[in-house]
């Protein structure tokens, strides 16, 4: 019997959709465009998501004097996206987009789980009310590919869960990935960042190594290990590696840091050098499970999706020159590095400029896996394989972000954006003012258009709200101490 907390297309439907002769191909209807799919072909699943990383952080992307050399050959290996977004500008909300296919909004977890709260003070209007775990009813692509056959396994931050007072644990267990449906969960729990970078980890959902053992280097041996037991079992696999790095604590091993110390001795470009050296520490994590797929005779077989969780942090990471950074809803909160490879499928070194969002994962690993999306499910992300495999484009005419709340540093105002074709409107829920960009011309948003164009702006505001309606988004409220 299947369990999954939405009805799926039957197991007979399926094998009707692939086909019953192992090699054959069968004509699919995805998003729109025909595609050939052969039913012989379950690609492995890997998918990278690092943490606060900045768009112009690695080589493929920016000018930076850091050292990201397995990144930039991955780039040169598959497909780079110019235009890629997560679908909130801080880590629970888009982790939450990307594993369900379903915006923040519409989720009701619009901001980054804590006990906190981070509304400045004497501030008029509070954040809205957020969810303090992922949904339980919400289903994961972990939990359809599993019953497709995949093995499933996660490795790093979660941060889905609520921290237990005093504790290091969840509140509530049935939040954790194993409940979501993962085989095999490391270090996954409900920590933004991670209590220690060396074991002893302090992190429950992790056995420590031997005292000093680096955190990131763990992950990728348990991501290894995982990955090599599903090739002698023949299982098709999901490995799910969201690296805490490059979040703070800022620290970062001891030769790394002394190496961006002295090339920002010498006038180099690396910014703060912990942060550099964090960058390069990522880097090579993802070399190491890359190579280990090479190794394993696996990567011919495998998609390898690389990304991060939000915008870099605003005058720490390198965001290209875009507004902000994490935490605000301009391009530098919410435009994100993605690169993505498929030998055989997707062109070597080739560029995709058009517009994606997180929210399209879902759709897509379900796609490359044959398996069919759940019935009743709201899924707001659209497959990207018409893109990979050059057959097509995207159906939709706009993405949407909502955030209504305080970021940890309670400097940003609360609003929402929408993008369509080229411009971006934004929204503020303090004054209910909007800006708009034209973001093929002015991608660092410094020439606000809202005068200028007066139709299209109220055109694209009545989009955004009607959007917000249909999503039934929680809204800010206004500070019962500004009415007195």
């Amino acid at each position: 019997m299947m369990n999954l907390k939405f009805q799926i297309i039957s197991a007979a439907l399926i094998s009707l959709l692939l086909g019953s002769c192992g090699n054959g191909i069968q004509k699919e209807q995805v998003s729109g465009q025909s595609l050939e799919v052969s039913s012989s072909e379950r690609p492995n699943i890997l998918f990278i998501m690092v943490d606060d990383l900045g768009w112009h952080d690695i080589g493929a992307y920016g000018e930076r004097d850091i050292d990201t050399p397995n990144l930039d050959q991955l780039a040169k290996q598959g497909m780079l996206f110019t235009n890629a977004y997560a679908s909130a500008p801080v880590c629970s909300p888009s982790r939450a987009g990307a594993i369900t296919g379903i915006s923040p909004a519409r989720l009701g977890l619009t901001n980054h789980i804590s006990r906190q709260h981070f509304a400045p003070e004497k501030a008029v209007w509070l954040d809205a009310e957020t969810a303090l775990s992922l949904p339980n009813s919400a289903v994961t692509f972990a939990e359809v590919l599993k019953e497709q056959g995949y093995a499933t396994g996660f490795f790093g931050k979660w941060h889905l869960s609520l921290i237990q007072s005093n504790s290091a644990k969840v509140t509530d267990p049935s939040t954790l990935p194993e409940a979501q449906g993962f085989d095999v969960n490391i270090g996954g729990g409900a920590f933004g960042g991670p209590p220690s970078w060396w074991s002893p980890y302090k992190n429950p959902y992790i056995t420590d190594g031997e005292k000093g053992e680096y955190l990131p280097t763990r992950l990728v041996d348990e991501v290894v290990s995982f990955m090599s037991e599903q090739k002698d079992k023949k299982s098709p696999f999901l490995a799910v590696m969201w690296n805490y790095l490059v979040h703070s604590p800022l620290k970062a091993p001891a030769d790394l840091l002394a190496k961006y110390e002295q090339r920002s001795n010498e006038g180099k470009n690396v910014g703060l050098p912990v942060y550099a050296a964090m960058i390069e520490a990522m880097d090579t994590s993802v070399g190491k499970v890359l190579k280990s797929l090479k190794n394993l005779n696996l990567a011919q077989d495998t998609l390898v999706v690389f990304t991060s969780d939000n915008g870099g942090v605003w005058k720490l990471a390198d965001n290209g020159g875009l507004q902000f950074g994490k935490g605000w809803p301009y391009e530098g909160g919410v435009r994100v590095p993605l690169i993505i490879k498929w030998p055989g499928k997707i062109e070597a070194d080739s560029t995709q400029a058009e517009t994606v969002i997180n929210t399209d994962f879902f759709p897509t690993f379900l796609d490359v896996a044959s398996a069919a999306v759940p019935k009743d499910i709201p899924l707001e992300g659209e497959s990207l394989l018409p893109l990979l495999t050059n057959t097509g484009s995207l159906q939709r005419d706009a993405i949407f972000f909502h955030y209504p709340n305080y970021a940890w540093h309670a400097k940003n105002r609360l609003g929402g954006a929408v993008i369509s074709n080229q411009f971006k409107l934004i929204q503020w829920y303090d004054d209910d003012s909007v800006e708009l960009y034209n973001l093929a011309d002015d991608p660092y948003e410094s020439n606000d258009l809202a005068n200028a164009k007066p139709k299209l702006t109220k055109q694209l505001k009545k989009k955004f709200n009607q959007w917000l309606t249909d999503s039934k988004a929680k809204m800010p409220i206004k500070s019962p101490a500004s009415k007195q």
